[in-house]
């Protein structure tokens, strides 16, 4: 008699993505052009900069995460 229950073979492994600070920019940069709207133009332009920078380099990392996994996962 087995005391630990019968345990099925391990499925697929679980993909994460790596941590990242680009979330956080991300944040910064929508904060920095919402502030913007209501007190200078300076922070508009600014907060513009960063969160399309931020939105391009979190595509690029997606695509490039996606590319890795096997191919019975793309669709």
């Amino acid at each position: 008699m087995s005391v630990d229950p019968e345990i099925p073979p391990a499925g697929e492994e679980i993909h994460l993505p790596g941590p990242s600070l680009i979330p956080l920019l991300l944040t910064v940069g929508i904060t920095m052009f919402l502030l913007g709207l209501t007190t200078t133009w300076f922070l508009v332009v600014v907060g513009g900069i960063i969160s399309v920078g931020c939105i391009v380099r979190w595509i690029a990392d997606t695509r490039r995460d996606i590319d890795e996994l096997p191919l019975e996962h793309k669709h």
